[in-house]
């Protein structure tokens, strides 16, 4: 049981991880700003599906 939570936990925080970043990169200041939060977001994977 303590295994499935800490799943939930995990997949809950990637979600949360990756709004926070799609929010980044939807509010970035300049076009080279979201480029770099684009290509760190690719360098992980999962986040850009």
């Amino acid at each position: 049981m303590n295994n499935i939570a800490a799943k939930l936990r995990a997949r809950r925080a990637e979600a949360r991880t990756r709004r926070a970043l799609n929010r980044a990169i939807d509010t970035a200041a300049t076009a080279t700003v979201r480029q770099e939060l684009i290509a760190i977001a690719q360098a992980r994977t999962g986040y850009m599906r």
